[in-house]
């Protein structure tokens, strides 16, 4: 159950403490799209969104969106926010993460993974070894699969308060 343990838990990308990343090596964000930075059905970024992104650039954070989403669904966030991105990563499988390290020239000490999502983010980040952390998603409408892995993440959420390491609303980090 310990994989499913985020290195970190906040409320929202807007409570993570950005610094203490930056402190302690950190120089790439990876950011899930989708109830992570915006609602699901959003076709743009929010002004907060922006606002925050600015700030993390000039902290000289390599900020990439990094989604399960297609190419079209993120090129529209990619170009307003000025950033990379990543489509079709197919988290939690470990390829894309180590293809982003690859180009990039990042060890697994310098990324962190920033979700809503035990059974992709978090589950992904952990299998390949990089800081994970998990935000509260933004709404509870969803696409369908996400839908289910919900329905799932919520018996998981369920052991891991049983076993004390996680409990939904507790955040630490």
């Amino acid at each position: 159950m310990i994989k499913y343990k985020p290195s970190i838990y906040s409320k929202s990308i807007y409570t993570i403490d950005y610094k203490k990343l930056k402190k302690s090596g950190i120089k790439c964000l990876l950011f899930d799209l989708d109830n992570t930075l915006v609602e699901s059905k959003a076709k743009i970024p929010t002004k907060q969104v922006i606002e925050l992104f600015t700030e993390l650039k000039k902290m000289g954070f390599l900020i990439i969106i990094f989604s399960n989403s297609n190419a079209k669904r993120l090129m529209p966030f990619s170009k307003k926010l000025d950033v990379a991105f990543n489509s079709f990563s197919l988290k939690p499988l470990k390829h894309s993460f180590i293809k982003v390290m690859k180009k990039y020239k990042l060890s697994k000490e310098e990324v962190v993974l920033i979700g809503d999502q035990l059974l992709t983010d978090v589950l992904g980040g952990n299998k390949v070894g990089i800081k994970t952390i998990l935000v509260d998603p933004i709404l509870t409408s969803e696409f369908f699969f996400t839908k289910v892995n919900r329905m799932r993440e919520k018996r998981i959420y369920n052991k891991l308060e049983k076993l004390n390491i996680l409990k939904k609303g507790e955040y630490y980090g």
